[in-house]
């Protein structure tokens, strides 16, 4: 298995045709513009080039997807609507609107309720999946419930067993940090989102896409789940932090304590793969490429 960190602007690389491999599966989780402090991104863009952007990079993806393969364009719950107009839009066919419930509380504007929840739609090139499996997880028990279930539980379109990194005490050791002591990029995924999506949607020795991958947790989590991956990043900090990350799989990003949680899944070991130690030795050092 290897990875490609492609450093530049995604639709400048897009332009230049500089990505040429067929994907399977990309995770879209780009700026939000909401004012966010980036090097190399303007996070305050007038809505209509921002969504101008955004399907771009929808029709490009699409272009280099495999028929079946599949995109998890994530973004802010008040902008649903045109998340799925650009999806449309872009010929993509929605599959799911997935609500991520975040476990932090959040407080209510002056005149709405707080917001507890983004949106993650999954869509794919033409009307059926390549590869959709069945995940079964084993959350708590709810209040009501008498017995325990033997077997799990299918994961479904509501995933709120997956906490986010805060900026405070939850964000633990898996938010990388800089010699101060500051974290590198404030909107790291959680390594747990990236291992429930590729194992839902991809196969071993497929490709996984990230557009945006900040400081590389598609590509991490690609890594260790065999799959090849390629990921963008303008920021030529970032693109250093993900060149040492994958060098260096630290032990928050190790997936194999996830393991157990999905231990109900019938075909498990066909999409997990090997263990940690077997796909190091045999990943291939990363390609690094610049504009």
């Amino acid at each position: 298995m290897g990875y490609k960190i492609i450093s530049g602007n995604c639709l400048e690389i897009f332009r230049t045709k500089n990505v040429k491999d067929k994907i399977h599966l990309t995770f879209l989780d780009p700026p939000f513009n909401q004012g966010k402090e980036y090097s190399y991104h303007e996070d305050l863009m007038e809505s209509e080039d921002y969504w101008k952007m955004m399907k771009e990079v929808c029709e490009n993806s699409y272009y280099l997807t495999e028929e079946g393969g599949a995109i998890y364009f994530m973004q802010r719950e008040k902008n649903t609507e045109a998340v799925l107009k650009c999806l449309r839009e872009s010929k993509w066919s929605f599959q799911n609107l997935i609500i991520w419930k975040k476990k932090t509380s959040a407080v209510p504007g002056s005149y709405r309720y707080g917001k507890q929840f983004q949106v993650i739609a999954f869509a794919t090139k033409g009307e059926m999946p390549r590869v959709f499996n069945k995940l079964r997880i084993s959350p708590p028990m709810p209040a009501n419930y008498k017995y325990e279930r033997e077997n799990g539980m299918y994961v479904t379109d509501v995933w709120d067993d997956i906490r986010e990194l805060t900026s405070g005490y939850f964000a633990v050791n898996e938010a990388l940090r800089d010699k101060n002591g500051e974290r590198i990029h404030k909107q790291q995924s959680p390594i747990a989102l990236l291992l429930r999506i590729i194992l839902s949607s991809s196969k071993i020795g497929d490709t996984i896409f990230d557009p945006f991958a900040g400081t590389g947790t598609t590509l991490s989590a690609a890594l260790q789940l065999q799959r090849n991956s390629i990921g963008i990043e303008i920021d030529p900090l970032n693109v250093a932090c993900i060149k040492e990350r994958l060098e260096n799989i630290s032990e928050s990003d190790l997936l194999q304590k996830y393991y157990s949680d999905y231990i109900h899944t019938e075909n498990l070991s066909e999409i997990w793969g090997d263990s940690f130690d077997e796909v190091t030795k045999r990943s291939s050092k990363p390609t690094l490429f610049g504009n």
